[in-house]
């Protein structure tokens, strides 16, 4: 049970999360593939052969942590820097530091840990390559974003990328056990753990959160009282959950990309879902409203050609009278165009025309398509031999319009639905006419 004088160590003593920071990897919550038997951190450490290596994953997952343990088991010199406030003086002062300090009569290099190195900018980076070349640091970074993107190759190809995940509801209850039954304070408290759905939802698969819920619960309750962990309890004290979703930020594309291809993919259901992600989330919506409208040019296209229109309208719609309301018209769009009929073939089509007029910059445009607004154009047999579409059946004049080296060439192939079928049986029979 608390009591007053609990309450008051509790007054001096770190954060929980900080509190229950293990200090080995028996000790680590999640990250099994990483730090799981045969996982490639974890023979680094039974190895002795450690190299640079950044991790990538979201927030709470145990990125600093891992870095900590990586070290403290090595026995290396732990130096650790932040990309928000660490400049290139400060990077040069620490890889000094490691060169000259106590740790050169080392045998092993020490660690130089880098959190949000994806904040570094080039000149930073740059900084790190000589001494992560010639091993004097070792270098671990932490990032939240995709490396891919935020580190400049150089140092990137130097480093291994390792993923971590979310932690899974396993992990998430082992944690939270090992908080009730070990941790100073609350393992003197009466804690009783009924549910653990709403306290697991909004951790969000991040450890730092649950400990931090778990120590708002347990601090709502009056000294000596019981402590009943369940769902409701966990809602009471936490109002609002904040939204998983970070609009600068990997999770941004990860989202708008399912969000896409969810509308591609015809599932109304999940393009909903997606766009209500967004919009929780804080997203513009007009960023949005502009994805809908390439969305409708380039996967529904001549299926749909009234799809583009509504798209456009869309925009309009949402610039003109912004959110909450512009999320009707938002839905109303993701929803048409996710179950209209598909197709690519214009958007194919000029993506193919491009990459042979990139490679075909001298190709001759036909002299008879040619304009001859001078008598030496007329005489140099501009615009001779034109056919005037109009003046013929079918309104269609017997004629090659493509340069004579790419004569015969198909960059337009219509999808297989009911409104492309017609310009299909057309196009058949004047490719056939000309023998394409």
């Amino acid at each position: 049970m608390e009591t007053d004088d609990n309450i008051g160590r509790s007054r001096m003593l770190p954060p929980l999360p900080e509190r229950m920071r293990p200090n080995d990897l028996d000790g680590y919550a999640g990250q099994k593939h990483l730090v799981g038997p045969g996982g490639i951190i974890r023979n680094m450490i039974e190895t002795g052969n450690l190299s640079s290596f950044i991790l990538w994953g979201p927030p709470g997952v145990g990125k600093t942590t891992l870095a900590r343990i990586v070290s403290k088991s090595m026995n290396r010199e732990f130096f650790t820097l932040s990309a928000v406030s660490a400049g290139v003086k400060e990077v040069r002062e620490v890889i000094e530091k490691a060169r000259t300090g106590s740790i050169f009569s080392q045998a092993a290099a020490p660690v130089l840990f880098i959190d949000e190195i994806h904040r570094f900018n080039k000149s930073q980076q740059d900084a790190l390559l000589g001494a992560v070349e010639n091993g004097t640091v070792i270098l671990i970074g932490a990032t939240t974003e995709n490396p891919s993107f935020e580190v400049n190759t150089p140092l990137l190809s130097r480093c291994q990328v390792f993923v971590l995940k979310s932690l899974d509801v396993s992990d998430l209850q082992e944690l939270l056990d090992r908080a009730i039954k070990t941790d100073v304070l609350l393992g003197k408290m009466n804690i009783k753990v009924d549910e653990t759905e709403a306290l697991f939802r909004y951790s969000g698969g991040d450890a730092r959160k649950l400990l931090n819920i778990l120590e708002i619960v347990t601090g709502s309750f009056h000294a000596g009282e019981q402590i009943v962990i369940d769902n409701a309890s966990v809602t009471s004290c936490i109002q609002e959950n904040m939204a998983v979703y970070d609009k600068g930020g990997e999770m941004h594309y990860d989202i708008i990309s399912a969000f896409i291809k969810s509308v591609r993919g015809s599932d109304p259901n999940a393009a909903v879902y997606y766009l209500g992600r967004m919009l929780v989330g804080g997203e513009d919506p007009l960023f949005i409203a502009r994805r809908l409208c390439i969305l409708a040019a380039e996967d529904i296209g001549l299926a749909n050609p009234n799809a583009l229109l509504l798209a456009n309208s869309c925009f309009q719609i949402v610039h003109n009278i912004g959110m909450p309301e512009a999320r009707i018209p938002l839905a109303e769009t993701t929803i048409y165009l996710a179950c209209s009929q598909k197709s690519n073939s214009a958007y194919m089509a000029i993506n193919q025309a491009m990459d042979t007029a990139s490679k075909t910059q001298t190709s001759q445009v036909p002299l008879y398509l040619r304009n001859a607004p001078t008598k030496l154009m007329e005489e140099l047999g501009y615009a001779d031999g034109y056919k005037y579409a109009h003046d013929y059946p079918g309104h269609f004049a017997d004629l090659e319009f493509l340069p004579a080296d790419l004569s015969g060439t198909r960059f337009y192939e219509p999808a297989d639905n009911r409104k492309e079928a017609e310009m299909r049986a057309r196009l058949s029979s004047l490719w056939k006419k000309y023998g394409y």
